[in-house]
């Protein structure tokens, strides 16, 4: 089979203009750039259909260090409905370049199930991470600037600063930093660090801000540090909210793009789950609503995680409600779960996939907690055995949860055509209940992570450490105790051990801090030693992307 990009390029593209139009956006509300990727203005929102369309969220089993292929599964099931003659968008994020570069290679799904132009889109696209990281960072110079012109005024010092720095690189170097130095002409020594702009809380605002109002509002207030007085500093308070939202007004936008198969595909907005709530923007996912009949997203790394987050944060702000939620499953994912180890997932093993199906259970009980109805798509691979996979669909029968197998990787639309008339008829004859949400806003910030602890990663306690505890009390004494929670954790294990694979249950988990994200809404708790600025691995995948004869090699 050829690879991701090979097919990429295979791909005759339309004129982003006829892409717009059969979704009923027309040529001159189009920001292009370029003939096949456009900005679509938050006007056209307002000009969509009446009636919204279904929404649908696919999540994933706890994922293995390469992924489960969500993205590949949402963009397949897009293509699946089109082509039974549904009106199907789909609405992802923007992919990273630091997990490009990295880990991954590239997040714009795989195989005849891409969105295109890939290289593009796994690149520099439109600016949008530019725009945040420059964002960030400017407020983050007018802060310094203000502490420096300030440094003999006591009145107007800051005894505490919170705001860092952010990049869109893997750069283990630049967790914790000294800036400063040399000389008070190079501002006054300080301790910083830098954050990947997935985890900048300008990402989370963009993601779910409703309108250029709403963003500058949150802007406005993002909290940067205290006074020597003990009050809070913010953006408004430094008095460049204004300028930091002209350095957004056109990120804000959704881009809109192509899949493999010609369907319209809103990519727009980068958090992670792990480290944030990692969902695309709220933008982009009503825009989608607008102007189709079902509209596909996805929520990032496994359900406890991105899933929890997709409902409790990103549903509960904007107003939605999913009529479906998929959960993608794959025999390599299970059997990890069953104890295989790493190096033997592609071998046949019965038993070890029997043992992994606890982790799927897992997931569904808790996406049924929430009054979702869920149904399995199966990402099939090359090495999976017929054995293998009926004992998975044989299981999902007993439980009464849907099962298709997802073959879009390999064969595009087609291979999604059985998973898609499961999708509809699903959503026609037991479409999901209205949103359950974990817990309550007016529960205690305590009392909130105890719920998700417990009732969604099955824990026994959670512990705050003192650093924790001071914040918590801090956020409470500021009237912030009502917000949501946003858990940064490993994406590994339902635990804050990565290692703990399956049906792990009965541990402790440890708050070791609290981020209050005042602009973004919601308050961040920092699980054990997560890491808000990843590292490279030992082969970094930039090893093997470079430019032959005019073409882009090793994205995928």
């Amino acid at each position: 089979m050829k690879s991701d990009i090979e097919i990429a390029r295979s791909i005759d593209l339309k004129p982003i203009r006829e892409i717009a139009h059969n979704i009923g956006i027309e040529e001159h509300n189009l920001e292009p750039y370029g003939r096949y990727i456009a900005k679509v203005p938050l006007e056209c929102l307002a000009k969509g259909r009446h009636k919204e369309g279904k929404l649908i969220l696919v999540t994933a089993i706890t994922p293995t260090k390469s992924g489960v292929g969500k993205t590949t599964v949402s963009i397949g099931l897009a293509l699946g409905l089109n082509r039974i003659g549904k009106k199907a968008i789909v609405a992802l994020r923007e992919p990273s370049l630091g997990p490009c570069f990295g880990m991954k290679g590239g997040a714009a799904g795989g195989g005849y199930a891409q969105v295109l132009p890939m290289e593009n889109i796994n690149l520099h696209f439109t600016g949008d991470f530019h725009a945040i990281t420059s964002a960030h960072n400017m407020i983050t110079a007018l802060l310094d600037n203000y502490i420096y012109q300030n440094r003999n005024n006591p009145e107007h010092g800051l005894s505490q600063v919170l705001w860092k720095r952010v990049l869109d690189v893997n750069d283990r170097s630049l967790r914790n930093v000294v800036t400063g130095l040399g000389g008070i002409s190079n501002g006054i020594p300080a301790e910083s660090g830098f954050d990947i702009t997935p985890a900048s809380e300008i990402m989370a605002i963009l993601c779910l801000s409703n309108s250029l109002e709403d963003l500058r509002r949150r802007v406005e207030n993002i909290l940067l540090g205290y006074t020597n007085n003990g009050s809070p500093f913010t953006v408004k308070d430094l008095g460049v909210a204004g300028a930091i939202t002209v350095l957004l007004k056109d990120a804000i936008k959704p881009n809109l793009v192509q899949t493999s198969e010609n369907t319209p595909a809103f990519v727009h907005g980068g958090p992670f789950a792990n480290i944030a709530h990692g969902c695309n923007s709220v933008l982009a996912t009503k825009m989608a609503l607008a102007h189709g009949d079902y509209m596909i997203t996805e929520a990032g790394f496994g359900a406890d995680l991105g899933a929890e987050k997709f409902f409790n944060i990103k549903c509960r702000t904007a107003g939605l409600s999913p009529a479906l939620t998929v959960i993608v499953a794959t025999i390599g994912g299970l059997k990890m779960h069953g104890g295989v180890a790493e190096d033997s997932l592609k071998e046949p093993n019965i038993e070890g996939v029997r043992k992994g199906l606890k982790n799927l259970d897992r997931h569904i009980s808790n996406l049924k907690s929430f009054g979702q109805e869920v149904v399995v798509a199966f990402n099939r691979f090359a090495s999976d055995t017929s054995q293998e996979i009926s004992l998975v669909a044989d299981h999902c029968k007993e439980c009464g949860v849907g099962f298709a197998i997802n073959n879009a990787f390999a064969e595009g639309g087609s291979g999604a055509e059985e998973l898609a008339h499961l999708v509809v008829d699903t959503i026609e004859k037991t479409p999901s209940a209205p949103l359950k949400y974990t817990y309550e806003l007016s529960d205690t910030i305590q009392q909130k992570a105890e719920k998700v602890a417990l009732n969604i990663y099955g824990a026994s306690k959670v512990i705050f450490s003192p650093k924790a505890k001071k914040m918590i009390k801090k956020i409470e004494d500021m009237g912030l105790g009502n917000l949501p929670i946003c858990i940064a954790k490993t994406q590994y294990s339902f635990s804050q051990d990565a290692k703990a694979y399956g049906d792990v249950r009965n541990f402790e988990l440890e708050v070791a801090d609290v981020v209050i994200n005042r602009g973004a809404e919601m308050i961040v708790l920092i699980m054990g030693s997560i890491m808000r600025m990843p590292g490279l691995p030992k082969s970094p995948q930039a090893l093997r992307i470079d430019i032959v004869n005019g073409f882009i090699e090793g994205l995928s």
